[in-house]
């Protein structure tokens, strides 16, 4: 489970194993005994992140104009091609 920084808490990171994941989070700096993490896969969120930012610059995506998921879906794909060829 890929998570920020904000949820690295002893807590949460209980909480994520206990469900039978394995959390992705970096400690933070003034962590006494910091663990180790997938940092590859950690950047990938980022680019997941940056993505959803810039499927909202498509006002129709987000304000769900099409009532329909076929539609919606079809307009989701239109924009992510258009992502992918920029």
């Amino acid at each position: 489970m890929l998570m920020d920084r904000a949820y690295e808490g002893d807590e949460t990171r209980q909480l994520v194993l206990s469900l039978g994941m394995v959390p992705i989070v970096p400690p933070k700096s003034n962590r006494i005994e910091p663990w180790e993490y997938d940092r590859a896969l950690y950047k990938k969120r980022n680019e997941i992140e940056r993505l959803f930012r810039r499927l909202k610059g498509f006002r129709r995506i987000f304000s769900r104009f099409e009532k329909l998921d076929v539609p919606f879906l079809g307009f989701l794909t239109f924009t992510l091609i258009i992502e992918a060829l920029r």
